[in-house]
């Protein structure tokens, strides 16, 4: 998938939200309101995403699953800058 707004689609969003990528997903449907401020389909579905975001606690699994391998991923990269460094 791409991560070009351009190509932001309410289908997009919805796949976004469904896999639990929250915010993600608000972030698509905040722009396409952006573009088109009276789409009440949007903001009906901006603001079912911000309800479950508001609930989700700190050790929420998917949460803390998804903030774990994202800090992973950071690490690998930094380490592989610094063997570049050192190279």
């Amino acid at each position: 998938m791409t991560d070009h707004p351009d190509f932001y689609t309410k289908t997009m969003a919805k796949v976004y939200a469904d896999q639990g990528y929250l915010s993600k997903a608000a972030e698509i449907y905040r722009l396409l309101l952006k573009q088109e401020p009276d789409r009440k389909d949007l903001i009906d579905e901006l603001s079912k995403i911000e309800k479950k975001l508001s609930e989700k606690t700190p050790n929420d699994p998917v949460l803390l699953l998804s903030k774990w391998i994202d800090l992973e991923l950071k690490y690998n990269n930094l380490k592989k800058l610094k063997n570049i460094r050192n190279a």
